[in-house]
């Protein structure tokens, strides 16, 4: 499923990355517990959180995944825009909770990691 498509099933909000949202994307991460993304050996992921601060786009610039939805209407701030920006990553926000959007991602064909 193609980075615009996720968004767009899930009402959700491009913040940053939107020449990169052609990108076909496999399977997805539902985790608030960075140490667990660490631990992923995949690609084309988006990951999933609620998580929502500077770590999170390290820990994904460190984990090679290039899009994250922050979910429940999470906000990024500026510096975590800039820091996407700079790694070519596509954050999308959406007001759904992780729950729904797992499960809303699961039934359109987007396979989970484990």
């Amino acid at each position: 499923m193609k980075i615009k498509e996720i968004a767009e099933l899930l009402q959700g909000k491009v913040i940053c990355g939107e020449e990169f949202t052609g990108v076909d994307v496999e399977k997805a991460f539902a985790c608030d517990l960075m140490s667990d993304v660490l631990t992923l050996k995949a690609e084309n992921v988006i990951l999933l959180t609620g998580l929502c601060n500077i770590q999170t786009i390290r820990t994904c610039e460190m984990a090679d995944i290039n899009c994250i939805l922050f979910v429940r209407d999470k906000v990024p701030t500026d510096e975590m825009i800039e820091l996407a920006e700079e790694n070519n990553m596509v954050l999308i926000q959406t007001r759904f909770s992780l729950f729904k959007a797992s499960g809303m991602l699961y039934e359109k064909g987007v396979s989970s990691i484990y």
